[in-house]
């Protein structure tokens, strides 16, 4: 098991260095396809489907609102970014009516659950992974800025392991997950915070045309670090409401979109936010 999960990770970090280095098309192409699995592990998940696994028109409803949003967010990033953010809400709404339409004219098939599931798996699913295709090309350094998401998700849950290896005694979460300590998560977000302003010393100041602050980068280093694990535990915690062990079987050893990128879902809107309004000031 250790050796799948070893060699898938080396495999799954290796096509994202090659899918997020080319950018463009290639990148749009593998994001829309994670947010589709996505959206169907979490709507299976929720129970959307209902008893007998079948789509059912709030699922249909949410891949053809996916296909919308991802297009419309492509054509707004051929004009500006700046019109990607009303491109974001128009969908967004249209999704949410789409899903009450659906709700009132085939009631009582589909319960309210059902479709504020339905709706919550699209704003989880395809809305916030956007942010990686929106960070890696909806600025002109998209290709060195994107990799902030990872040192927040990834770099910091390995500080947060080693430091609670080392010296984690207090139960962080003993109902979601007994293994993370007070003491990793402190580490996870020390340590992300340190990532950030050596990758920005060495690398953003050095090779893009932006400057951010050291001070700058390592906040946002720590916030994006402290919601990363926030979003590892609620999808944890999806799991343990619905009572299923991972989302899929898509990646050997590590489970399916949502397991491993439940931090990496929640840290790119923040690292986004963070870069837009740095460049905005």
């Amino acid at each position: 098991m250790f050796r799948t999960r070893l060699l898938s990770g080396i495999v799954l970090v290796a096509v994202a260095l090659a899918v997020f280095l080319a950018g463009g098309s290639l990148l749009a192409l593998v994001i829309f396809f994670l947010s589709v699995v996505a959206y169907q592990e979490l709507t299976t998940a929720c129970k959307v489907r209902g008893e007998k696994m079948t789509p059912g028109a709030p699922v249909i409803v949410g891949l053809v609102m996916t296909l919308l949003y991802y297009a419309m967010i492509g054509l707004a990033l051929a004009v500006d970014i700046q019109t990607v953010y009303p491109a974001m809400i128009v969908v967004i709404v249209a999704a949410f009516l789409a899903f009450l339409f659906v709700y009132v004219f085939t009631f009582p098939k589909y319960h309210a659950n059902q479709i504020m599931s339905a709706m919550f798996s699209f704003l989880y699913g395809p809305v916030m992974l956007s942010f990686l295709y929106l960070l890696r090309e909806g600025f002109d350094d998209g290709i060195y800025l994107v990799w902030f998401v990872f040192l927040a998700s990834w770099g910091s849950d390995t500080c947060a392991y080693c430091v609670g290896v080392l010296i984690g005694k207090h139960k962080m979460t003993p109902n979601l997950s007994p293994k993370k300590t007070v003491e990793g998560a402190v580490g996870g977000v020390l340590g992300a915070a340190i990532l950030f302003a050596v990758y920005t010393h060495f690398v953003i100041n050095v090779y893009t045309t932006i400057t951010l602050s050291l001070p700058f980068a390592a906040v946002l280093g720590a916030a994006g670090a402290l919601v990363s694990m926030v979003g590892d535990l609620a999808a944890s915690a999806v799991k343990r409401d619905h009572e299923i062990k991972d989302y899929g079987k898509l990646i050997p050893g590590h489970g399916g979109i949502m397991d491993r990128f439940d931090s990496v879902i929640v840290a790119a809107p923040i690292v986004f936010i963070g870069i837009s309004l740095m460049m905005n000031l």
